[in-house]
């Protein structure tokens, strides 16, 4: 298990006290690098619009908890639009075959 899955395993256990370095992690695992940062905020694109937004700020090393949900949410989000896109290639290839 690599780092951003461990630190993605300790935000779902407890999305109230989780270190920004772990969200920062597990957003740039899943969404690449930001559209913006150095200013107080790092945004993600996704790739989806609206809700959920990917939008994190430090706040005393921690990221804050509504953050941390909203992250949470647009993982689930990407995580069920994979498995949408590979049970759709998995059916087209059984096409194929017949």
């Amino acid at each position: 298990m690599g780092k951003a899955e461990k630190a993605l395993a300790k935000m779902r256990q407890n999305p109230t006290s989780v270190r920004y370095e772990d969200v920062v992690r597990v957003c740039d695992e899943y969404f690449g690098e930001p559209r913006q940062s150095g200013t107080s905020h790092r945004v993600y694109a996704t790739p989806w619009g609206g809700d959920p937004r990917v939008n994190i700020q430090n706040k005393n090393g921690e990221a804050k908890p509504y953050q941390v949900k909203q992250v949470l949410e647009a993982v689930r989000k990407i995580e069920a639009m994979k498995a949408e896109e590979a049970e759709s290639d998995e059916k087209d290839s059984e096409e194929g075959e017949q």
